[in-house]
């Protein structure tokens, strides 16, 4: 077993958010993606799970699948809303006996329709899921962070405040994905202001499709700044130029923050593993063909 926390400890990671296939096209593409991230070499995988845990047996067996292979360690999302604790407690259990240890403790999102109660669960935030892991077992846990600020939260500071709080109970974080250095490097700031130093990875997502990363900053709160905009638009009837203007973006972004020392890069794959391979080629991270 090997704690992700540790792994950090050694220095620079490299790291990849993958999602449990829900089609057997999805199997293939997921399985294709695995192969060409044994070259890679991540330090680990982060898991995602479904609203209200509707991947939760995909998750689980692509977790234990991974740590088996040994290709990578790997990470399981986990979330408390629209779960019992003992549900909770069930499927730490179960990771613990898979010898699994290493967990991403989100409040997450309620199921569509769900009714108020279903959608809170037992437990109502992040940092008690972080607390039931803890007692559980062993287990390294990271949290999530928002560089501009989560967008359910009154304001920034009161943001801030509560990722301090978080980290002050789990291992380390990992942010939602971002455009803007100075948004990660102010949220780090923060935290150093608020006695927190533990290591948070700032989460990448290249542009290779506007509409899904349109979609996907909407949900998470984040911001597609106009110098982004104005870029890919320039492309935009173009599917191929703007996967090659969202992958100068992102490159552009990873050189800024490398620039700086941040312990690692996490980047959100969506499965499809050739712009995350070609960025980490262009920073000189990674040497074979893509």
């Amino acid at each position: 077993m090997t704690a992700i926390i540790d792994l950090l400890a050694r220095g620079f990671s490299l790291s990849v958010e993958l999602w449990p296939p829900r089609s057997s096209e999805a199997q293939v593409r997921l399985e294709r993606s695995l192969e060409r991230l044994e070259d890679l070499k991540p330090t680990f995988a982060s898991i995602t799970y479904g609203a209200a845990g509707s991947t939760r047996e995909r998750t689980h067996d692509l977790v234990v699948a991974i740590h088996e292979s040994k290709i990578m360690t790997p990470m399981a999302h986990l979330v408390c809303a629209a779960h019992r604790r003992e549900e909770l407690v069930s499927i730490l259990e179960r990771y613990k006996s898979a010898g699994i240890e290493n967990v991403l403790a989100l409040r997450g999102d309620p199921p569509l329709g769900a009714t108020e109660f279903l959608a809170e669960g037992d437990l109502r935030h992040a940092i008690e899921l972080v607390d039931l892991a803890k007692e559980i077992g062993d287990f390294c846990v990271a949290v999530g962070a928002h560089p501009e600020g989560h967008p359910d939260a009154p304001d920034l500071a009161t943001d801030r405040r509560y990722l301090a709080e978080k980290l002050e109970h789990a291992d380390f974080a990992i942010t939602q994905f971002f455009f803007r250095a100075v948004d990660y490097f102010g949220l780090v700031s923060d935290l150093a202001d608020r006695g927190i130093k533990k290591p948070v990875i700032p989460g990448i997502m290249p542009i290779t499709n506007i509409k899904t990363v349109s979609r996907m900053a909407e949900l998470s709160g984040t911001q597609l700044p106009d110098e982004v905009l104005d870029r890919v638009d320039r492309v935009a009837s173009d599917p191929e130029a703007v996967r090659r203007v969202g992958v100068e973006i992102a490159t552009e972004l990873c050189a800024e923050l490398l620039a700086e020392g941040v312990p690692g890069l996490h980047f959100y794959t969506m499965n499809q593993v050739s712009a995350t391979l070609e960025i980490c080629a262009r920073l000189g991270l990674y040497r074979r063909e893509v």
